[in-house]
């Protein structure tokens, strides 16, 4: 299954989480780091609810990114 993941920077590094995921969360100094811990965030939560019986949800979060004219 492919999620979302939304990417944030901050005044320390970066952040990520997956909408469709709530609580499945990472952060680390730069976007390379980040983007592995949340793969190995992503299999720990699911196989997490699995251990517990919860249903694995399905993705439905889209993202795209829109151009708008910048204000002048």
């Amino acid at each position: 299954m492919k999620y979302v993941v939304i990417y944030e920077k901050t005044s320390t590094g970066c952040i990520c989480y997956a909408p469709d995921l709530p609580g499945c969360v990472a952060a680390c100094d730069d976007l390379r780091d980040t983007k592995a811990l949340m793969e190995r965030a992503i299999e720990m939560h699911l196989a997490g609810m699995r251990e517990d019986g919860d249903p694995i949800p399905v993705p439905t979060t889209a993202a795209e990114y829109l151009e708008v004219p910048a204000a002048s």
